[in-house]
């Protein structure tokens, strides 16, 4: 999956001409915590929540209301904005776009394309890529398997999964120590007794069962004490 995929291309942006007021105004009534900052077409910086934060008045401020809010209209968005911003491109991996932000600390990545902003990738778009790819709103069994890390292994479990004709949705599979491997798999199954049966009497070990209707109502109790 690419950036290109998933990225948000209906953008709100903004000028560096335009007042942090305003700006402040767009994310509120739009429910977005960064804009975007072009001039015509191309990307020139990007204003967030917490630059916003930073030039706003603290509670103790002596100002009055309309003192505040004339100071702030006054205020550009060019002098605020962060101008070094992190990107990527519209042909990267969805896992290049998620270490980048990982390892910059940011929530979202402009996407520009010959110096030409197309669109935005943001946590929310990665968070509904990794549901889709894992297959979570199918009705299916997730099932946890451990087995000895080596060559063939997955193909066995796989063969096994297949005998029973049934679908796999999505699988991972996670390195674990003591040279193990831990595979996570969805299945598009109800009735998995007699194939959970077979690929332990494989010797494979069945760790961890759950099936779809389980696991939204776990989801609804941890709502409700959260």
């Amino acid at each position: 999956m690419f950036v290109k995929d998933i990225m948000t291309t209906q953008l709100l942006t903004v000028s560096g001409e335009t007042p942090v007021l305003e700006a402040t105004q767009i994310m509120r009534n739009n429910r977005v915590r960064r804009l975007p900052v072009v001039k015509g077409e191309k990307l020139v910086g990007i204003i967030t929540e917490g630059d916003l934060l930073r030039v706003s008045p603290s509670a103790a401020t002596s100002l009055s209301v309309f003192e505040v809010n004339y100071l702030l209209s006054e205020l550009l968005v060019e002098e605020v904005m962060t101008k070094k911003v992190i990107t990527t491109s519209p042909e990267a991996t969805l896992e290049e776009a998620a270490l980048l932000m990982r390892e910059n600390e940011v929530g979202a990545l402009p996407v520009v394309e010959e110096e030409k902003l197309v669109g935005i990738i943001t946590e929310s778009n990665i968070f509904d890529a990794f549901i889709e790819m894992m297959g979570l709103k199918k009705t299916s069994a997730r099932v946890t398997i451990e087995a000895e890390d080596r060559m063939g292994v997955l193909a066995e479990i796989t063969e096994i999964i297949k005998a029973h004709q049934v679908n796999i949705i999505s699988l991972a599979a996670f390195p674990r120590p003591g040279g193990r491997c831990e595979f996570v798999l969805r299945l598009d199954t109800k009735d998995y007794k007699s194939l959970l049966a077979e690929i332990e009497g494989s010797g494979y070990q069945v760790t961890h069962l759950t099936s779809r209707s389980e696991e939204r109502r776990v989801g609804k109790e941890c709502r409700s004490r959260w």
